[in-house]
C-alpha cells in the first residue's frame, strides 16, 4: 500500500513505529522500496555520501532535483520527501515556493523537508503548507546550519534550549507540517515532544521514543568512512565492494575473466 502524509499519522495513531531512509539513486531507492521502507528522504546528506562534499552546504537545488528525479523512478510504494538544499529556502517565502514547487513538478515527489524553527521559517512553512505544498519539519541538530553550532554537537542539553525546541516543534506542527525530525538531542526532550506533538516525530540520535527513526542509508550499509555515534551498521558493503573488485582485477589480469 502507498504511503501517504495522511497514512503517516494513522501510523502514529496506531503506535506503529516509521521506518525511514535515506536514498541518492535509483538502484538504491528500488532496494529501500522493495523492503518496504515506509519514508525514502532524498536528504541533502547525498552532498557527502553521493558528490563527496565535505558538508550539506555546497549542494544546489538543481544537484538535488537530478538526484530526486532517479530515486522516485524506483520508488512505488513509499513517501518521497526532498531536501531543500540551503540557500534555496531562505531568502524569502517566494523564494522558497519556487523551490519548492520545482521539486515536486520536476520529480514527482510528495513532499520536501526544510530546516530550522525560528519564527521566519515558521512563516514560511506555514505560508507552504497553504500554498498545498506538503513540508516535513527538522529542529534540533539542523546540519546546514553546522558552522553556526560550530560542529555536529547534541542541541538542547540545557532547560532553556530543551524549551526553544520543544516551542519551535509546536509552532512548526501549528503550521501545518505533517511531521518533524528531531536530530541529536536528548531521549527525553525527544519524547516530551513527541508526546506533545500530534504530529509523527522523526528520530536520529534523539533515543527511541520517536514515533519513526532515520539513517543515512549509506551509514547503515557500511559505505561511509565515518558514521555518526547514533549510527548502526547493518552491513558492510564497503569491505565487500573492495574485495569483490579485487577478485575482479585479479582474473582479468590473471587472464581467468572471462
Amino acid at each position: 500500500m502507498a504511503i501517504t502524509t495522511q497514512k503517516l499519522t494513522g501510523l502514529k495513531q496506531e503506535g506503529r513505529p516509521i521506518a525511514v531512509l535515506t536514498a541518492w539513486d535509483f538502484l538504491i531507492a528500488q532496494a529501500l522500496d522493495h523492503a518496504g521502507v515506509d519514508v525514502i528522504l532524498v536528504g541533502d546528506s547525498l552532498a557527502m555520501v553521493a558528490l563527496g562534499y565535505d558538508t550539506t552546504l555546497p549542494l544546489t537545488l538543481d544537484e538535488m532535483i537530478h538526484h530526486a528525479k532517479a530515486v522516485k523512478r524506483g520508488v512505488k510504494n513509499a513517501l518521497v520527501v526532498v531536501d531543500l538544499p540551503f540557500g534555496c529556502y531562505q531568502e524569502s517565502r517566494q523564494q522558497a515556493i519556487q523551490s519548492a514547487v520545482r521539486v515536486l513538478k520536476e520529480t514527482g515527489a510528495q513532499a520536501v523537508k526544510m530546516e530550522g524553527g525560528h519564527p521566519a521559517m515558521v512563516d514560511t512553512i506555514a505560508h507552504l503548507v497553504h500554498s498545498g505544498i506538503p513540508v516535513m519539519a527538522h529542529v534540533g541538530l539542523t546540519p546546514q546550519s553546522v558552522h553556526q553550532f560550530g560542529g555536529f554537537r547534541q542541541q538542547g542539553k540545557s532547560p532553556e534550549a530543551a524549551e526553544r525546541i520543544l516551542n519551535e516543534a509546536i509552532a512548526l506542527e501549528q503550521a501545518g507540517a505533517f511531521s518533524i525530525v528531531l536530530e541529536h538531542i536528548p531521549s527525553d526532550l525527544a519524547l516530551q515532544i513527541s508526546q506533545k506533538l500530534t504530529i509523527p516525530t522523526i528520530g536520529i540520535g534523539a533515543g527511541s521514543q520517536c514515533d519513526g527513526q532515520v539513517l543515512v542509508t549509506a551509514d547503515l550499509l557500511g559505505l561511509s568512512s565515518w558514521q555518526p555515534p547514533f549510527a548502526k551498521v547493518y552491513a558492510n558493503l564497503h569491505d565487500s565492494i573492495v574485495q569483490a573488485t579485487q577478485a575482479y582485477c585479479t582474473e582479468v589480469r590473471e587472464h581467468r575473466f572471462p
